[in-house]
């Protein structure tokens, strides 16, 4: 026996049974992991790299590819170990050993016999931010003079040791420092040309034992090897401890001032001329 269903029951059947299993089939519920992508070794073809270099235009930026998290190097020239200077000097009369780094952090060891000059070379290291070591000794029996001249002249040396050819720097210092009633300005310009103006009215002989005449006669040897022109005004001031204090600190800051690296300069020697060196 035959069964006969005609095509549009067929079709409606069809269509409901369809429904039907469309409804009762169960959801599944998809869950997303993250799965981290590891940086590729070799991302890129030789023959890729090449031709990608080779168009200035292009431009790569993928996040599945190694990062460089290394910061930019400094625009400043000094290295880790920082602008040094070393100089021994010998004589009849002295033997002197001075170092300074010009990007230190102020530590000072020095030995002069000298007291109070010790106290002007600790100013010079505190308030410059320099590392200054000083070892002298010298015919003090007789005076100060030649051990105060020495100092300064190896001081001023190891000073042109460690600006070598001086690229990227301010070149220009400039403070004006007080100390109680004395107010003493300095300004200064690491030219390669030696220069004193020096304009103290330093009222007593001595400080101390302390010559107050060998102040200037300090900064005019310390001009003298070093190549800078150096300009010292006394504003105000009474005391002779304070003026001359004053002075080295002073120095001091416009010395660092003018030391330290100009990142707008990006390494280039400070001169319209192209050079700056000793004369």
């Amino acid at each position: 026996m035959e069964l006969s269903i005609s095509s549009r029951l067929l079709n409606t059947s069809s269509a409901a049974a369809a429904t039907a299993l469309l409804k009762s089939k169960p959801r599944v519920h998809h869950r997303h992991t993250s799965i981290p992508l590891l940086p590729l070794k070799h991302p890129f073809s030789p023959l890729t790299l090449k031709q990608m270099s080779s168009n200035s235009q292009s431009t790569l930026s993928c996040s599945s590819l190694p990062q460089n998290n290394t910061p930019p190097a400094p625009s400043s020239p000094s290295t880790a170990s920082g602008r040094i200077g070393e100089v021994k000097r010998v004589t009849k009369e002295t033997n002197v050993w001075v170092k300074i780094n010009l990007d230190g952090t102020g530590v000072v060891n020095s030995s002069t016999s000298i007291p109070f000059l010790d106290h002007m070379l600790d100013q010079l290291a505190s308030h410059g931010l320099f590392d200054v070591h000083v070892k002298a000794t010298g015919d003090i029996h007789i005076d100060d003079h030649h051990t105060n001249e020495d100092v300064a002249l190896a001081l001023g040396t190891a000073l042109l040791q460690s600006l070598g050819d001086r690229k990227g720097i301010n070149r220009f210092g400039d403070f004006s420092a007080p100390l109680d009633e004395a107010l003493i300005h300095v300004s200064l310009d690491l030219s390669g040309r030696p220069h004193l103006s020096y304009d103290l009215n330093i009222p007593t002989a001595r400080v101390g034992t302390y010559d107050t005449q060998l102040v200037e006669h300090f900064f005019q040897s310390l001009v003298n090897t070093s190549g800078m022109t150096l300009h010292i005004r006394q504003l105000a001031g009474k005391n002779s401890h304070h003026i001359i204090e004053a002075t080295f600190k002073a120095f001091a800051r416009a010395l660092r001032q003018a030391t330290e690296y100009d990142p707008r300069r990006l390494g280039t020697i400070p001169s319209s001329k192209g050079v700056l060196s000793r004369s």
